[in-house]
């Protein structure tokens, strides 16, 4: 009984399982490890990138702060100096004209002419005495900013000199009156700026900062920077500027890389600008959230801990990246803080476009699958299972389309005549063993005219190297077809033929009750068996017989190949043609291809597109032939999984076509390079020292040079062919 088409479904079902889950696999694999890969190389450009912009970023930012301490460096000194100038000098008729002892006990500047929008303003508080040591300190002062202030006010708002007797001397352009309209109490050295500077806050006498502030008059945020001027172990003056924050905390917000935000924060942790932080009510900043709060302190404590030069750091609770300028004046820090997440977002993204084609490409490939399965096994299966479950039920005359030319009738007509089938195949296979032997002796003697044309040619041409190439690769494929040449000649001698003839004449025999003879006897139910047996062990041989034939035929065309590509080089030169060097150079290596490959050379080709080049093709090619071939002998010092052979082929900017062979093999002695190129100079054995020395005049015929460098034995050989680049549209 036939199977049923349900229990062979299964076979391509599984079948198709079994592939498309090892596919996807692969597909799942290939994902993980592209996302694995993109991910490491987007951390590193985005990390690379952070460091950098963080780097500029601060060295951006903390120039106003930098120029801010070189005012002071240049303020500080003029005031000394001017100190020194008017110490023996009585400033009393100076500062009476430009100042007065008003009614509420201030000294200011005198009201008449005052504008403070170009003159130095002088606030004095009530109870200040003002004596003549003062005065001329004020004078001082006064003098100094007069020289720089208006200078100073292209980039600080301000600039001011306070003394600790009290008065302080300024420029400040935005607030004009302030001099003349300061309350008559106010106390300018209670002031958190001067007090910053007092000894005993700057033992070390340096330039220092005050916290960030909103400026009570311009209710503008801002730091101050004082720098102390002491004379004779005496405090005399405090120098200071005031530094507008806005534009640095807005530039702190907006001023980011893409998915990145920026924080600006004290050395003490205070935060001074932050992306989600707002101004509170009348300017007043507002206070982080306790989330944010957290949030900023685990990026502070990060930054406090870090070692010097440290790369990006690494918050692994936030899932962040941070990049850390400190800011010199200050002694602030800019961080910039780039989410993980901004990384892995591109490379989740490609890992995802890969996994959907992957499936795209496992749906069509099972579909495809499922197509071939079905055409070319499943139903050829079903046609050769039913018949020989017929056969095995002893139905012989099986009831098929003779007419069919596939395999159900071809079964069917086999059935039929299978005496005469058999007859049918020992004649085919007596012509096919006469037919073989006489196609090796054409073959054979087709080989053997090609030997001696090759030879001829060679010696024509005058290229004995290629010539020497060209016949060592025809020998070892003649070896391949003798060996092939001599199985088939084996194979058919082994065909046991005489067992057809033995059953023809039992059956010759039996020839009038042979259904009987064949159902019955027992000699006779195993004739049919036989039969199928012997056609199938016929069958065999003969597709083994017609593979080795394929081989021989094989085998010539390669013998073909090589003859063609010595017979286009062996044509009498023209003195210059068109050529293209990066073929020339394939049928260089295709030459000596069979000796690269049983040298196991590998190649590495570095071929630049050149257009047609005019010179003398028979000479650059004898040239490379002999390159390569001495290349493929120096090899042979070298383990044979590192022998490599690189060419490489480019237009120089001198206008010159250069061709550099290099391997990695014996190299040269510096002693042997002088020499290389010598006629009858050889380091081999079976050399005749010819090759290079031929190569060398060849290259200066070309109008070119051939040299050679080594590193010494062991390091390999470069030889390097250079000759003029001109193209046939040059030439027109």
């Amino acid at each position: 009984m036939p199977p049923s088409s349900k229990t062979r479904a299964p076979l391509a079902r599984s079948t198709l399982i079994h592939i498309g889950v090892r596919i996807a696999v692969v597909i799942a694999l290939t994902t993980l490890f592209s996302y694995l890969h993109m991910f490491r190389v987007l951390r590193t450009v985005a990390l690379s990138q952070l460091e950098n912009y963080v780097s500029e970023r601060g060295q951006r930012e903390e120039a106003i702060f930098v120029l801010a301490e070189d005012n002071h460096a240049i303020l500080k000194k003029a005031l000394e100096e001017r100190l020194e100038a008017l110490r023996e000098e009585d400033v009393t008729d100076r500062f009476e004209r430009l100042f007065a002892e008003l009614p509420d006990g201030t000294i200011r500047n005198r009201p008449e002419g005052f504008d403070g929008t170009r003159m130095i303003g002088l606030f004095s508080p009530r109870g200040v005495n003002v004596n003549a040591d003062v005065r001329r300190k004020i004078m001082a002062a006064y003098d100094v900013l007069l020289l720089y202030a208006l200078a100073f006010h292209v980039r600080f708002t301000n600039t001011f000199i306070t003394l600790p007797e009290g008065p302080i001397i300024s420029y400040w352009p935005e607030q004009p009156t302030y001099s003349q309209q300061a309350p008559p109490t106010e106390s300018i050295i209670s002031q958190d700026f001067f007090v910053i500077a007092l000894p005993e806050k700057d033992p070390e006498r340096k330039t220092v900062w005050t916290g960030v502030y909103f400026e009570p008059v311009t209710r503008l945020l801002m730091t101050t920077v004082s720098t102390p001027l002491d004379m004779g172990g005496r405090h005399v003056a405090t120098i200071s500027h005031d530094v507008l924050l806005a534009e640095l905390v807005n530039r702190t917000s907006v001023d980011h890389l893409p998915g990145a935000y920026n924080v600006l924060f004290r050395d003490d942790g205070e935060l001074i600008a932050h992306p989600e932080l707002k101004a509170g009510p009348e300017g007043q900043p507002a206070r982080p959230s306790a989330e944010q709060q957290a949030h900023v302190q685990a990026i502070f404590e990060r930054v406090k801990t870090r070692q010097p030069g440290q790369a990006p750091l690494e918050v692994p609770e936030h899932s962040e990246y941070l990049a850390v300028a400190r800011i010199r004046g200050p002694g602030w820090y800019f961080v910039t803080v780039l989410p993980e997440s901004v990384v892995t977002a591109p490379a989740f993204q490609a890992a995802r476009f890969i996994l959907l084609l992957g499936i795209l490409s496992l749906i069509l490939e099972l579909v495809i699958m499922a197509w071939v399965l079905k055409q070319k096994i499943t139903r050829p299966l079903g046609t050769f299972t039913q018949a020989a479950d017929r056969i095995s039920a002893g139905d012989f005359h099986v009831e098929l389309d003779t007419g069919r030319k596939d395999e159900l009738g071809q079964l069917a007509h086999s059935f039929r005549l299978m005496a005469d089938e058999v007859q049918r195949r020992e004649v085919a296979l007596r012509q096919a063993n006469e037919g073989l032997e006489q196609r090796v002796e054409e073959r054979t003697r087709e080989l053997k005219e090609v030997h001696l044309e090759l030879v001829q040619t060679a010696r024509r041409a005058g290229m004995a190297e290629i010539a020497t190439n060209v016949l060592h690769n025809v020998g070892n494929v003649l070896n391949s077809v003798y060996t092939s040449a001599q199985l088939a000649k084996e194979q058919m001698a082994s065909l046991r033929l005489e067992q057809v003839g033995r059953v023809a004449h039992l059956l010759q025999a039996r020839k009038s009750d042979v259904g009987t003879f064949l159902t019955q006897d027992e000699r006779g139910r195993n004739v049919l068996p036989f039969l199928s047996k012997l056609g199938e062990n016929l069958e065999e041989e003969r597709q083994v017989i017609a593979m080795l034939l394929d081989d021989v035929g094989r085998y010539t065309e390669h013998i073909r190949d090589i003859v063609m590509v010595q017979q286009d080089y062996a044509r009498i030169p023209q003195l210059h043609e068109p050529v293209r060097v990066a073929e020339l150079v394939e049928d260089a290596l295709r030459i000596n291809a069979t000796g690269l490959t049983r040298h196991q050379v590998k190649v590495q080709r570095h071929l630049a597109e050149l257009p047609p080049v005019l010179t003398d093709k028979h000479k650059l090619l004898m040239i490379l032939v002999n390159l390569v071939s001495n290349a493929k002998y120096a090899l042979d010092g070298v383990a044979p999984a590192e022998r490599l052979l690189t060419l490489k082929l480019e237009h120089t900017d001198s206008d010159q076509v250069l061709i550099v062979v290099h391997d990695n093999g014996m190299g040269i002695a510096p002693e042997m390079l002088t020499r290389i190129f010598q006629y009858g100079f050889t380091t081999r054995e079976e050399g005749h020292g010819f090759g290079l020395h031929s190569s060398a005049l060849a290259a200066q015929e070309l109008g070119g040079s051939l040299t050679a460098h080594s590193q010494g034995p062991g390091q390999g050989a470069t030889f390097t062919l250079e000759f003029p680049f001109s193209t046939a549209e040059e030439a027109a």
